[in-house]
């Protein structure tokens, strides 16, 4: 007997479609059912910094909401290439997620032998917070603004030193968009970290320096140290009467936004569901709390936005590292 073309060709479509269907079924099952087991969250820092904080703030949300233990993960090493290496090659199924930071954006350009393609590989997930940097003089350089700044940098070029916590940090990339944009000639000093970096700022061993508000908001109130400006585009609500330095700079933004991914090809139904669940997070009083104690605000967007911002971000640093041809120590 033979079957009319119609039906024919509708039999035929509807066999093309019942695999896909099944996918799409197996998908959402698999997401109603997401998390059956403990998940890791990777961070590329020791513990005890903004980024560990941020994720365990993080983690716990979930584990309460989700039912099982979100476990963090620290994996410190080469500038956070170590802990996001590790999760580019697990199995992308929802159970190892990274904690996102601004090295990610910066090591794209930074190194040039890396074995992943960040923007490639890690599916965004979730924004976390953003957290402002701050430019920082001590006392006894004769410039208490930044337009005196500026001016004095020219008058005295390659005299002013600028530290940060170490070549290629987010503090390191802000102070080189600094003097881009004021068009000034400063000393790069590098240093292992933040916390030896204020410490030589607050003796005077260095006259500069951009850096997080949470680890130095405390000197700048008692006025051991000068904060001349924020970077991003709004005024820290921590130090609401220190200017943006793009009331000085129009068009600077340099901020350090947190965030959480997963090795591309995870499934979209997961990363929504982990997407909704962070921005409820967001959305709660004592998270925001506890976010303001590390001088930054809750950022909740949507996984495409994100990576837009991480795409964007990555773009940008890239053309001030090869302008200012940094390379890694």
């Amino acid at each position: 007997m033979e079957i009319p073309r119609r039906r024919f060709l509708r039999l035929a479509a509807g066999a093309v479609a019942m695999p896909s269907m099944a996918r799409v079924a197996i998908a959402q099952t698999y997401a109603q059912t997401y998390p059956s087991r403990p998940v890791r969250i990777v961070v590329g820092f020791a513990a005890g910094g903004s980024s560990d904080i941020g994720a365990r703030l993080i983690g716990q949300w979930l584990q309460e909401r989700l039912g099982q233990p979100f476990v963090i993960e620290n994996r410190p090493g080469a500038a956070t290439n170590i802990a996001t290496e590790s999760v580019v090659h697990a199995p992308p199924d929802g159970y190892t997620l990274l904690m996102i930071g601004p090295s990610s954006t910066i090591n794209a350009t930074l190194y040039d032998k890396l074995t992943f393609v960040f923007v490639r590989d890690i599916a965004p997930i979730a924004s976390t917070i953003r957290q402002p940097q701050i430019m920082l003089a001590n006392p006894s350089l004769p410039a208490r603004t930044v337009p005196e700044l500026i001016a004095y940098a020219k008058a005295n070029p390659g005299k002013i030193t600028i530290a940060s916590a170490g070549t290629g940090s987010s503090g390191h990339l802000a102070g080189e968009l600094f003097k881009m944009m004021a068009g000034v000639d400063m000393l790069h000093v590098p240093y292992r970290g933040a916390g030896p970096a204020l410490t030589d700022l607050l003796g005077g061993q260095v006259l500069t320096a951009v850096t997080g508000i949470a680890g130095s908001i405390e000197q700048v109130r008692a006025g051991k140290l000068r904060a001349l400006a924020v970077t991003t585009t709004t005024r820290a609500s921590a130090l609401p009467d220190v200017p943006t330095m793009s009331e000085f700079l129009p068009g600077f933004e340099a901020s350090d936004v947190l965030g959480i991914g997963a090795p591309r090809n995870t499934p979209a139904e997961i990363v929504d569901k982990l997407n909704t669940e962070i921005n409820a997070a967001l959305a709660d009083p004592k998270i925001q709390a506890r976010f303001a104690d590390l001088g930054g605000t809750p950022l909740a967007l949507t996984p495409a936005e994100y990576g837009k911002l991480l795409a964007d971000e990555t773009e940008k640093w890239g053309k001030v590292i090869r302008s200012a041809n940094i390379k890694p120590e």
